[in-house]
């Protein structure tokens, strides 16, 4: 008996429905689903009897949990260049559906993170439901935020998408609609029906609104501006930190104490994109910084020991190198950064991909 595949697609009329197909890795991302989806978005937006794209994830606990950063590390550590050319392709997929003139839909169900904000937030239509919780929890396992995301970080309200980035928080659909992650709020159970919808050929705005529900939830991001952004607007990491521990608000230095445990080269990094980001004319330009950053944070200690705390042995205690924000080399953010500010066919590399 062959495994099932692990990227599902059913053209229904008008509808092309793409469904990532891991449900026990919670839809977890590997180079083959990467270029199973790469050819099913050209195909279908080439296709003009395609008028939609829905993509969602199997099973009840997620959209997409992230890469498989697992395969990734072992990779890296056998000295495989498998993980250069996994993340180069990825990116090409975001900028794909950045860019796709068929409209995507994307349901954002239960766990996205990582690789799934690089799926559904650069798509036209993205939904969240009362079960959501997003998040870029890279500092977390000692690597950066990426696939686009600095890019809708850098446009959050304030401050709140260097708060995001810093500190790996996972949010909820409220929130992730305020940082612009996400833009419905859908009732999980008449998903069936909005795509039986679509399918039939109503428009997407309309089949969304159908099923679109009231934001009950509190925005978090929302009810703390003030401090988020005193705080995490200081100008690096270490007086981003600085502030947050000095706060007369609890839940600054509760953030403090969140921040503290991830990577401290990563936060570093992960503050300085999404900074630089803002400064930047297009998500294909923040996919190449973010490219550039990677192939340096591939092969720090900190990426393998972050996944093998996080996600191997799972003991929940890495052992950071440096393990202070104070002892992370000044040149770090010039040396990852390098790529992209000294060639200019790096910097537009996303753009001219086909």
């Amino acid at each position: 008996m062959t495994d099932e595949p692990t990227v599902l697609d059913e053209r229904r009329g008008p509808l092309g429905l793409v469904t990532l197909n891991r449900p026990r890795a919670i839809n977890a991302l590997d180079l083959e689903m990467i270029r199973q989806l790469q050819h099913l978005v050209d195909e279908y937006d080439a296709d003009d009897g395609i008028g939609v794209i829905v993509m969602q994830g199997a099973g009840e606990r997620g959209f997409c949990a992230g890469g498989d950063m697992v395969s990734a590390r072992a990779a890296v550590l056998a000295g495989d260049p498998e993980p250069h050319r996994f993340f180069l392709e990825e990116y090409a997929l975001n900028a794909t559906i950045a860019r796709c003139a068929t409209p995507i839909v994307a349901v954002m169900d239960g766990l996205v993170l990582g690789g799934g904000i690089g799926l559904a937030g650069h798509a036209r239509h993205r939904l969240v439901t009362e079960t959501s919780r997003v998040g870029m929890p890279e500092v977390t396992i000692g690597f950066v935020p990426d696939v686009g995301g600095t890019w809708l970080l850098g446009r959050a309200p304030g401050e709140t998408g260097v708060l995001a980035a810093m500190s790996g928080e996972h949010l909820t659909a409220a929130d992730a609609m305020y940082l612009g992650v996400a833009d419905r709020c859908v009732d999980r159970t008449s998903l069936a029906e909005m795509i039986d919808r679509l399918a039939a050929g109503v428009a997407p705005t309309e089949a969304i609104d159908a099923i679109t529900v009231p934001m009950l939830d509190e925005c978090y991001l929302a009810h703390h501006r003030d401090w988020i952004d005193r705080c995490f607007g200081a100008p690096d990491a270490e007086s981003v930190m600085s502030r947050l521990e000095t706060s007369p608000e609890s839940e600054a230095r509760r953030i403090a104490e969140v921040i503290a445990t991830k990577s401290p080269s990563s936060v570093v990094l992960a503050h300085a994109l999404v900074r630089r980001a803002r400064t930047l004319d297009g998500v294909e330009a923040a996919l190449a910084l973010e490219y550039s950053t990677v192939l340096e944070v591939l092969h720090t200690p900190d990426l393998a020991e972050g996944v093998r705390a996080a996600l191997v042995d799972k003991d929940r205690r890495p052992v950071w190198n440096p393990g202070r924000l104070a002892d992370v080399d000044g040149d770090l953010v010039q040396r990852c950064f390098a790529r992209f500010d000294d060639d200019p066919g790096f910097a537009t590399s996303f753009a001219t991909r086909p």
